[in-house]
């Protein structure tokens, strides 16, 4: 069999060089490429749309003179060419993710915005029952403040902010957590609660609705567009397992 590449001294035919990006857990990224690659066969660029891609990429890259683009094809031993089709490729998938998921960015949005919101809440954790009824008794009587009492008796790095914690996107907090203060208002003291090995007494004291604004757009964009491609190298993987069984089974 002919070989296909050439490293060094080292000749590799075809048959050779699908177990050694296996191997190398490079099979992911191929797949991934080739995919792409599919995904945006049907999808052409006016040339306008080409100028607004070379200028996104010089952009990304720092690429400001004609000086400055030949050094970094030189460092990078690329060919102004080569250069140009990634331009154009990333183009591609961004258009790619408008065409496929634009429609109905809305209504993801509206699926999502629960765990998108973001809170600022107040938190004291013990390991105590008793202490924490202490503490909770405190606060209801208005003895301290909670910031004090956070300071004092908090065993978490919450002490040091004067029990403050956010603001976190609610999607980020244990989800324990997250449902009490998503049904909390603010400046409700909520009674001590166990979460894991923890005692803890939390208030709401902001809660931030979310907006769909152009950056969280393309957040989501890339969302949906990320979980498409991870089932599809998913999909393709399977295939591949099979393939190399029913070989092993022949």
């Amino acid at each position: 069999m002919m070989p296909v590449l050439q490293v060094g001294d080292r000749q590799l035919t075809a048959t050779e060089v699908l177990p050694l990006l296996e191997k190398y857990q490079m099979l992911p990224q191929l797949i991934k490429e080739v995919l792409l690659d599919q995904a945006i066969a049907p999808i052409s660029c006016t040339p306008e749309e080409e100028k607004i891609a070379y200028e996104k990429l010089a952009q990304h890259y720092q690429i400001t003179s004609d000086d400055a683009r030949q050094r970094w094809l030189e460092q990078n031993n690329m060919s102004a060419e080569q250069l140009d089709a990634i331009a154009i490729r990333q183009f591609k998938i961004e258009k790619f993710k408008q065409l496929t998921w634009s429609g109905d960015l809305e209504s993801y949005f509206s699926q999502r915005k629960p765990q998108l919101d973001r809170v600022v809440y107040s938190l004291i954790r013990t390991n105590d029952v008793g202490i924490a009824q202490e503490i909770y008794f405190r606060l209801q009587a208005g003895e301290q403040s909670f910031a004090e009492l956070a300071r004092e008796y908090s065993q978490g790095p919450e002490a040091q902010t004067n029990g403050l914690v956010g603001p976190l996107e609610l999607q980020t907090i244990h989800p324990v957590l997250a449902k009490i203060l998503a049904s909390s208002q603010p400046q409700q003291l909520l009674p001590p609660t166990q979460l894991e090995n923890w005692i803890v007494i939390v208030r709401l004291e902001k809660l931030l609705l979310t907006q769909l604004d152009n950056s969280l757009r393309q957040r989501l964009l890339n969302e949906r567009f990320n979980s498409w491609l991870q089932a599809q190298i998913l999909a393709q993987n399977c295939q591949i397992n099979q393939r190399k069984y029913a070989t092993v089974e022949t």
